[in-house]
């Protein structure tokens, strides 16, 4: 993508407001899980902070096809990312940096720089993917028959433990929904950590690779 074009413009100019209302949409959407005993005026302001940026996301969503210049359909599935966020903001704060866009526009910089940035969004994308998952599980399984996640402590280290991959067993969703965000929770922990782990490898590889050139020869 040029970085003249209009959709690129649009996205210099609004990526920090729409990261700013993401975060905001987060922590409205946390108080109204976590603050039980708020009251109800300030919980229906919560929810119309959150539909209120849902709607701009959503509007965010429309801009950028119009000025992509593409079919719907194709359109959403070339830019999988914003049609997610759109579907799930909680996971909006994922567009801060955009993997693919990143390695895209850093090709001729450093490729330290580019591995130190792979590895940063990931941590970055697990921290907020744990903590809004946490979330939604904790909000599906609160009172659930025969739940064994009783506290938001409860589903914090069930999460932590679902996108590391360990997996120990002693709390595991029980509700219907809440076994299908503890699937994709699963799937997400596989790619941040292959990330990761790839990224780090092939920094390894390229740093042994370059001491190995410049070594003299004979030994």
């Amino acid at each position: 993508m040029d970085d003249e074009s209009p959709a690129a413009r649009w996205e210099q100019r609004t990526e920090i407001p729409l990261f700013i209302g993401s975060l905001i949409f987060i922590a409205a959407y946390a108080t109204r899980v976590l603050a039980v005993s708020l009251p109800s005026f300030l919980r229906n302001l919560c929810l119309a902070a959150m539909i209120t940026l849902w709607l701009v996301f959503a509007a965010d969503f429309l801009v950028r096809w119009r000025l992509g210049e593409q079919r719907f359909l194709r359109f959403a599935s070339t830019h999988f990312l914003h049609t997610v966020v759109v579907v799930l903001p909680l996971l909006r704060p994922l567009r801060i940096v955009p993997l693919y866009d990143v390695i895209q526009r850093r090709q001729g910089d450093p490729r330290l720089s580019l591995y130190a940035r792979v590895i940063a969004y990931a941590s970055l994308s697990t921290l907020l993917l744990g903590f809004s998952g946490a979330l939604a599980v904790y909000q599906q399984e609160r009172g659930a028959p025969g739940a064994t996640m009783r506290t938001f402590g409860d589903a914090v280290w069930w999460a932590a433990s679902t996108l590391s991959t360990v997996g120990y067993g002693d709390i595991t969703p029980v509700t219907r929904l809440g076994r299908v965000i503890a699937t994709g929770m699963m799937a997400c922990g596989l790619g941040l950590l292959g990330a990761v782990t790839g990224s780090f490898s092939s920094w390894l590889m390229q740093t042994f690779t370059r001491e190995g050139d410049e070594r003299p020869p004979g030994k």
